[in-house]
């Protein structure tokens, strides 16, 4: 709890800084793209398979997407995109005003698609956020959607990328640890001013779930959070990035066909919420 307090009162410190709250002001006054973060309590939950599956989804239906890997240190999200044997530039090579957001990787199966990885040699405490937030600015007014890929846990990583979003797709699995630290997850999300919070329930298997008497209603109950999607455990979500190709031109069931339910959502659709 000390702990939480603390990361708390930190952020509350570093959102009071004039230029990140000017960045912030120019994303909710002008008529820009939508920033989403994807965010998850704790690692294993397949979040970095759900932003990849949703933006290319996004894309797919004809949305400008930018997608950020904001992972330092480790980034995977280029293998979920089937982008592994492509070389990318990462966001602080952009945010440092060294290339421009132009340069970012274009996707080759979907043209509408743009991609920076994150930094490998870099410490997240290192990071401008001030940078950043322009950049993501910049981002807002050339796309539709832009898509933060977090790293797992609370600390700065999920801090920086949930800064300026003005929606959170917090994705978890179905067992008890994974619910617990959802629910965490959302209320330090809560205490930092988001409002916009909708849960995904990734790696769902009906005979698992129904073994342990759990319901759909119990994840929510358990995290205080209402439900964007549920996706199935998927052997196609491996093997995708074994061959280094998008969920979405491995199936259109399982995950993939999810993924696109879940992207219609995002878009405003009613989309019925079914395995």
């Amino acid at each position: 709890m000390k702990n939480l307090q603390k990361i708390i009162k930190m952020h509350l410190q570093i959102v009071r800084n004039p230029s990140i709250m000017a960045v912030y002001s120019k994303l909710e006054e002008q008529a820009l793209g939508e920033l989403i973060a994807v965010l998850s309590g704790k690692g294993g939950t397949g979040k970095t398979s759900i932003c990849a599956g949703v933006a290319t989804a996004l894309a797919e239906l004809g949305e400008r997407v930018v997608c950020i890997d904001c992972d330092i240190g480790l980034r995977n999200l280029d293998i979920s995109l089937g982008l592994s044997e492509v070389g990318a530039l990462s966001f602080l090579d952009v945010s440092q005003g060294g290339y421009s957001l132009s340069k970012a990787t274009r996707h080759p199966a979907f043209a509408n698609l743009q991609f920076l990885t994150a930094p490998i040699q870099c410490a997240p405490e290192k990071i401008d956020q001030a940078a950043f937030g322009r950049m993501l600015a910049m981002a807002c007014e050339q796309a539709d959607y832009v898509l933060l890929d977090a790293p797992a846990g609370i600390d700065l990583g999920f801090r920086m990328a949930a800064r300026y979003a003005g929606r959170i797709l917090l994705v978890t699995g179905p067992d008890p640890a994974a619910v617990r630290d959802a629910g965490r997850a959302g209320e330090l999300l809560e205490r930092m001013g988001k409002e916009n919070i909708r849960l995904i329930v990734n790696r769902v298997d009906k005979k698992m779930v129904s073994a342990m008497n759990l319901t759909v209603d119990d994840v929510m109950d358990r995290t205080g959070l209402p439900l964007l999607g549920l996706v199935p455990e998927d052997s196609n979500v491996t093997l995708a990035a074994a061959y280094s190709k998008p969920l979405l031109y491995q199936t259109r069931r399982g995950a993939a066909a999810a993924c696109r339910r879940i992207a219609k959502r995002i878009q405003g659709k009613v989309v019925p919420v079914s395995l």
